[in-house]
């Protein structure tokens, strides 16, 4: 059998204008399917006319995992020469005669290709792994140059780009602009060594290419072929291509792909690394490794990450979740208005409740006044005025209610309110009173001022001896009520109730619009903080706004102050009872650590007496930068710590400054640390130290977890801050019942013979009854790899005490490409090596090991519930609102469709 193999380029090389030998492209695909004598033909330069073109012709013997060469010898006819035998025995030594000294050069330029190939044999070689299992299919699909996302859409759209960019240079695309034509366009320096990697192999020199060329080029980094793929990358390695990879090519290509996805830690040890990598897969010290030992990396590394998940489950589960069609519109609203009934139970009752109590409160004032004579002059406009105000007077006062959080926080913890109250939604019944309050305002202001006072002005004499009782004699001048008590408290009430409505808007409140310099700061969390204090002006005006009124006199009927008495007394008690508390329970910082990624983590003493949940949060205040603003921080300590701790994260003016403050007194690290800055001052009080008060806890959404038996816990950069203290709650629960347990058994061991019937403690069964907890997933995704320094120490804690396994940690880094793709595949070998060897990550720097790119959460919920059947999951959720609505969504899909319950809930606060 003879493969013949020629491809002619002088029409692309004239082209471009490049320098090209003629070659006939590199073999590619198995080179057998079974044991047998294979022959190809490789042309060689060296004639212009096609007549005379000459090739050699080399016949292979391959069995099983050996190749032997068999013959080379000229295919145009000519006899063998002796020295052909030679060269077929070495395929090193050069041939005496014309026709052989032309074609060696040729032949050691494809006898690493030869060896590459012969390696495809039916039966894998000792020491290497067999593509035919399971674990090996997931490594195939890595090594991707070209993914969905980057230049997925075919050829058209690479031809489409290569056209807009050669408008101006005659045709021929820059190596400077590679990576834009081809969709990576965020690893400009990657893609440039891919296109030296392409050029190299067909031996192009120059830093420009023709369309045809890039269709080329386009064709083998688009190949699915993981033998291309894989031939591909080593030439990205291989940069004299000789065959072989030296360390320091190694160490090229892990800069090269630590910079790609900005893994500054991996980049400044990548000579560490490479001399890992050839400590692991050069063992006898030649100096150099081939593309055996690579494929080989890549094979073992997926196959000690690939999980042994049940495939039948799993598409079982598949299955059911698909979305069912129902052609019948009816039965779709009957199912979907159940499901929202089941989902939003709790919701739905306290709405209802509060927009039943609103109506009744409308139409109660508006049939009053209905029947009065001010209806006779100022007809419905009256009507409705008095009725929102009805209205205004409850909001005003539940709109107190929820941000209540000292109450909240005892409900929540001490009564069962919480079965049928939504407490987690307390900031957003919050927000959506305060839309009732601006409706409100808006029917009354309007009712007024567009109405009724008109209607008083052009009222006949008649009409008006109805209204003296109440106005006096008729005025001849609008001006005449907005002059009035009445007119000026109501519109400086409106005024002010604008400033902090528009003020606490997610545009004006998280920096999102684009103002002038000076009109700065009128956006940001200080701007929300001091307008939202404008509510103490409000509610004295509201008061007075109350007291005169037109229509009414006797005292008992002005009922505005018995709406707000009791709801503003609690929310003074409360602000009372915070300076108080704040003041008392003063805090010392023992240590503060200064992290990548603008985070500033404060260890203080635990003041006497507090006590906490993990999930809940508490505030911070800080003299230093402004005596009167107070910030929530989820606390990142567990319950049985002696020490508080809290993360904070640069986001803002009062943050900046905060980090500011502490970065002054912090200290470099000590030479092998990693880059923080520190500052510990556990011998006592540091004078240095800017003085610190705090005050808490409150209640949050993620300190009912213990009453989930399962937990799925998911932060986004800095919002894992309540989830880490979840983690080492449950690993200290399950210590102190292990260790409790443990006792006693021991002691009752003790008593002689005797059958004793192993009665736990009291404090045992109060904390089985109060932690159900069983199982956690911790999925931690972030942006940087600086990130997890922030809880390096939380991760390696509990991967070290966690001997149970009740833990599953995933750390996700995004800036990584995903597993798979070209870009990421020597990180993911060198995180193999070194975590095997280790016992460390090389991404996150703890003996979790990372995975790359976002996580699938559908996955997510999937596995989970295959794993947990029939049980109901808690899933709990700190982090940006983006993924709020697909984790939620996703919760309600996998529990209507599975016996798998999912509970979603966000950190709110």
């Amino acid at each position: 059998m003879q493969v013949m193999g020629r491809e002619d380029h002088h029409s692309d090389s004239e082209m471009s204008g490049c320098e090209r030998l003629a070659y006939s492209g590199p073999l590619s695909g198995p080179l057998n399917k079974r044991p047998g004598r294979k022959s190809a033909r490789f042309s060689t330069p060296g004639t212009t006319t096609s007549k005379d073109e000459q090739y050699v012709e080399i016949t292979l013997d391959v069995r099983n995992d050996s190749v032997a060469v068999h013959s080379v010898k000229a295919a145009n006819g000519a006899e063998e020469d002796p020295e052909m035998a030679l060269l077929a025995k070495g395929l090193e030594k050069r041939s005496a005669s014309n026709v052989v000294r032309t074609a060696s050069a040729r032949i050691r330029q494809v006898s690493h290709e030869i060896k590459r190939l012969a390696s495809f044999s039916k039966r894998p070689p000792p020491g290497r792994l067999d593509r035919s299992k399971s674990a090996a299919a997931h490594a195939l699909k890595g090594l991707k140059f070209i993914s969905k996302t980057d230049g997925g859409a075919g050829w058209a759209a690479v031809e489409k780009r290569f056209d807009g960019i050669t408008a101006s240079t005659d045709g021929l695309l820059p190596r400077a602009r590679f990576c834009e034509c081809i969709g990576m366009k965020e690893s400009k320096d990657f893609a440039g060594e891919l296109f030296d990697a392409l050029a190299r192999k067909r031996n192009m020199h120059c830093d420009s290419i023709s369309k045809a060329e890039l269709r080329e080029f386009w064709d083998q980094i688009s190949n699915q072929s993981f033998d291309s793929r894989l031939q591909t990358f080593f030439d990205m390695v291989d940069k004299d291509a000789d065959g072989r990879i030296t360390e320091e090519e190694v160490r090229e290509i892990i800069t090269l792909s630590a910079s790609a996805n900005k893994l500054s830690n991996i980049q400044k040890q990548a000579e560490e690394y490479a001399a890992l990598i050839m400590e692991e897969l050069d063992p006898e010290n030649h100096g150099y490794i081939l593309i055996e030992n690579l494929e080989m990396l890549l094979l073992q590394g997926s196959n000690q990450s690939v999980r042994g998940e049940s495939r039948n489950l799993s598409h079982m589960l598949s299955q059911k979740l698909k979305p069912t069609l129902d052609s019948n519109p009816l039965h779709r609203w009957c199912r979907s208005t159940k499901y929202f009934f089941l989902d939003n139970w709790q919701r739905v009752w306290v709405m209802a409740l509060w927009i039943a109590v609103m109506a009744g409160l409308f139409t109660y004032k508006y049939i009053q006044y209905r029947r009065r004579e001010a209806y006779e002059v100022m007809g419905y406009c009256v009507c409705m005025a008095k009725g929102a105000a009805e209205t205004l007077k409850l909001n005003m006062a539940l709109i107190l209610l929820p941000v209540c959080r000292n109450t909240l926080t005892w409900l929540r913890n001490k009564t069962k309110l919480g079965v049928v109250v939504p407490f987690d939604d307390n900031l957003n019944f919050h927000k959506v009173i305060a839309v009732g309050i601006a409706v409100g305002v808006g029917i009354h202001g309007i009712s007024h001022l567009a109405c009724d006072f008109p209607r008083l002005l052009q009222a006949s004499e008649e009409k008006w001896e109805l209204m003296q009782q109440f106005f006096g004699d008729q005025p001849s001048s609008y001006w005449h009520f907005v002059k009035s008590k009445e007119g000026v408290t109501g519109i400086v009430m409106v005024v002010l109730m604008a400033i902090a409505f528009t003020l606490a808007t997610p545009w004006f409140r998280r920096n999102k619009l684009n103002l002038p310099t000076g009109l700065k700061k009128l956006t940001g969390f200080n701007a929300f903080w001091y307008s939202h204090h404008l509510f103490v002006i409000v509610y004295t005006l509201l008061v007075v706004h109350g007291y005169y009124l037109y229509l009414t006199h006797k005292w008992y009927k002005k009922t505005t102050w018995m709406y707000l008495a009791v709801p503003v007394i609690l929310y003074g008690s409360e602000r009372l009872i915070r300076a108080l508390r704040s003041s008392i329970k003063a805090v010392t910082i023992q240590k503060v650590a200064v992290y990548p990624g603008n985070v500033l983590a404060l260890h203080m003493s635990k003041p006497q007496g507090f006590r906490y949940k993990s999930g809940q949060y508490m505030f911070v205040n800080c003299a230093a930068v402004s005596p009167f603003e107070w910030h929530p921080f989820s606390i990142t300590s567990a319950p049985g710590d002696e020490y508080l701790s809290v993360h904070i994260r640069t986001l803002g003016d009062w943050t900046r400054q905060l980090r500011t403050v502490f970065s002054e007194i912090c200290q470099p690290p000590p030479d092998g640390k990693s880059g923080l800055l520190r500052a510990d001052c556990f011998q006592g009080h540091n004078p240095n130290l800017p003085r610190v008060l705090i005050d808490g806890p409150y209640g949050a959404p993620a300190q009912d977890y213990k009453k989930y038996e399962v937990v799925l816990l998911v932060g986004l950069g800095i919002g894992a801050t309540p989830m880490i203290s979840i983690v080492k709650d449950i690993v200290s629960n399950i210590r102190a019942m292990e260790e409790e347990e443990n006792a006693v058994e021991n002691g009752a061991g003790g008593i002689g013979n005797s059958q004793s019937t192993k009665i736990p403690s009291p404090n045992t069964q109060k904390r089985k009854e109060n932690f159900k907890t069983r199982r956690a997933y911790f999925y931690w995704v972030t942006r940087e790899q600086g990130s997890f320094d922030w809880f390096k120490g939380v991760m390696n804690e509990v991967a070290e005490l966690d001997h149970n396994h009740v833990i599953e940690l995933h750390n996700y880094c995004t800036s990584v490409y995903e597993e798979g793709d070209a870009r990421s595949a020597l990180i993911a070998m060198l995180q193999s090596i070194n975590h095997a060897k280790n016992g460390v990550d090389i991404v996150s720097g703890t003996r979790v090991k990372s995975h790359f790119a976002k996580p699938n959460w559908r996955n997510v919920y999937k596995r989970t519930a295959l794993n947990h059947p029939d049980s109901r999951v808690g899933v709990f959720y700190c982090g940006a609102p983006a993924l709020t609505k697909e984790l939620r969504q996703l919760a309600l899909d996998f529990s209507h469709k599975t016996s798998t319950k999912f509970d979603f809930h966000k950190e709110n606060f």
